[in-house]
């Protein structure tokens, strides 16, 4: 169970550096705030995440 959860934690790291890759294109307009907002989301979520299921 714990490993199901690690993977699903290193699945959410991955979605966040496609984010920040997206963030890199200038053709973003609104989105980008929008871009930003899922992004200290998911910062959030791993942090807490990692704060229950420590490495």
């Amino acid at each position: 169970m714990t490993t199901a959860i690690i993977n699903r934690i290193n699945s959410i790291a991955i979605k966040r550096k496609l984010l920040v890759k997206l963030l890199e294109k200038p053709d973003l307009g609104g989105l980008r705030l929008d871009v930003n907002q899922a992004i200290e989301e998911l910062d959030e979520l791993i942090e807490e995440l990692n704060k229950t299921f420590p490495n």
